[in-house]
């Protein structure tokens, strides 16, 4: 599904991401994530093998929020919220997080993550939308 122009703008400021994936018992389990676009897919790098990352490969259903700066004409907070389903690949973690940290860090963070150690391969979860809802104008998209 293509990803309407106002949606891509919230998935790329630097409002972070509420990640929902569904646990085993059908229990929802959030994590705050950075997020970031590749193509019409919304990306997230994890170097771990978390909880998030088992319930999308048994599941691949997930939603997302980000709530936007904006206020409607009615006094509401715009945000947005992306249904779909996730895959999970692995490597990449770490040039994905050195390109989503100019965007939630700022142009001039230098080598994220810091430090000299090398870092796993890690895993990119790519969640492809079916579907988009919330309060703003890609609502019903």
């Amino acid at each position: 599904m293509k990803i309407p122009e106002s949606a891509r703008k919230v998935i790329e400021s630097p409002r972070l991401v509420h990640l929902v994936t569904l646990n085993k018992d059908g229990s929802p389990q959030v994590s705050l994530v950075w997020g970031g676009l590749d193509g019409d897919e919304i990306v997230i790098a994890s170097f771990g093998d978390y909880q998030k990352l088992k319930n999308i490969r048994r599941n691949p259903r997930v939603s997302l929020s980000i709530e936007t700066e904006n206020v409607n004409a009615a006094g509401l907070q715009e945000y947005l919220v992306v249904h779909g389903a996730a895959r999970v690949t692995e490597g990449g973690a770490t040039e994905l997080l050195q390109r989503l940290a100019y965007q939630y860090i700022g142009p001039d963070v230098g080598k994220f993550p810091p430090g000299d150690n090398p870092m796993p391969p890690g895993f990119i979860t790519h969640v492809t939308p079916t579907r988009f809802s919330g309060v703003g104008p890609w609502a019903g998209s």
